[in-house]
């Protein structure tokens, strides 16, 4: 029996992750305790995706448990051991505006569970790949120091630019300002890549730009594209925080992030790091989202611009894939931003409903 273990089981990647694989035949055991909703309020709860998983797939089994539970993290391992062939990684305290407001927490979840997690797989199942999700927030406000130039709509880099393909995992982590979120994340990525490479796991750290798609709870703290099109549909007013609106992201829908996944479970390789987003085949600008979201809805968004931006937050950030795609030629992206949003309005048009 092979068995694969996801934290963050009831968010946006953790149940990607926990659909694939369980339609593989193999057995999944997700965690999650829904601190998402602890973090942002009720309208975040993953509580709805964990029911449907429940109801719905019959290979997966659910523990409401705390990664930060060192003891109660180890019953699991203990109990499957070597069967885990693969470990996935997508809990977090994923916002740094969120972060400020409770560091300890922040810290804790995101590094400590980390480690807890890393060390449970090398007492149990030293053979399994550990995949973490990591974030784009390693590299601090670095990206904003690029040569950058504002067109009418978004920021932009030039042609010519090293990084106009997109920013590469060449850039240093170090000596920026990564808000505290991005400060734990960056402890949570060097302890996947020291215990590759200290002990000779199997480890991956995909340093992700936005991560999207229909199942995800969006909120104004995290979730920008869901939280987006949630507040057009329902009349919700959005605030888009500094850069005049022309903030540029890339954005990778979950189910490209699952088989990119996949693939590095396949042929895994030791203390692997790993730009993944939607790189120059998806991306956008605020402002470009917010079109499209009218264009979608046939709605009107009310939204303000409000000159102060998050601390940290960057400019313009697109990911280089082509480590990964070098590695992994048979994966691509499959989603580019209009498919993301215009899948993410007809999947939810029950849940969000105009008040």
């Amino acid at each position: 029996m092979s068995v694969v273990l996801i934290t963050g089981s009831a968010g946006l990647i953790g149940s990607e992750a926990v659909r694939f694989f369980s339609k593989l035949g193999m057995e999944v055991v997700g965690i999650d305790n829904d601190m998402r909703k602890l973090f942002f309020g009720e309208e975040a709860s993953t509580d709805w995706n964990r029911q449907r998983l429940l109801t719905e797939i019959s290979n997966y089994h659910h523990y409401d448990i705390d990664i930060r539970d060192y003891l109660k993290l180890k019953d699991i391992f203990k109990r499957f051991k070597k069967d885990l062939s693969l470990v996935i990684h997508t809990a977090a305290q994923p916002s740094h505006d969120w972060a400020a407001s409770d560091p300890f927490t922040d810290f804790s979840v995101n590094a400590n569970g980390t480690l807890n997690l890393l060390q449970a797989t090398r007492e149990y199942c030293q053979e399994a790949t550990f995949i973490f999700t990591s974030t784009n927030k390693v590299y601090g406000d670095l990206p904003n120091y690029l040569p950058l130039v504002e067109l009418e709509k978004r920021w932009e880099i030039a042609s010519s630019h090293r990084y106009y393909p997109g920013i590469s995992e060449d850039m240093s982590i170090d000596q920026s300002k990564h808000s505290l979120f991005g400060a734990s994340k960056v402890a949570a990525d060097i302890l996947v890549q020291e215990y590759g490479r200290y002990f000779g796991m199997k480890t991956v750290s995909f340093r992700g730009g936005c991560l999207t798609g229909p199942n995800h709870s969006g909120t104004q703290l995290h979730g920008f594209l869901a939280y987006l099109m949630k507040c057009t549909m329902t009349g919700i007013p959005y605030t888009v925080f500094g850069y005049k609106g022309k903030q540029v992201r890339d954005n990778i829908h979950s189910s490209d992030l699952i088989s990119a996944f996949y693939e590095s479970y396949k042929n895994p390789g030791i203390a692997e790091v790993y730009n993944i987003g939607g790189g120059r085949e998806s991306n956008c600008s605020m402002l470009e989202a917010i079109e499209l979201c009218q264009e979608i809805t046939g709605k009107e968004l009310y939204y303000s611009l409000s000159e102060a931006n998050r601390s940290g937050d960057h400019i313009w950030y697109i990911s280089d894939l082509s480590k990964f795609k070098a590695k992994y030629p048979n994966w691509s992206i499959t989603y580019d931003v209009p498919r993301i949003l215009y899948e993410i309005y007809e999947q939810n048009t029950e849940r969000w409903v105009a008040k």
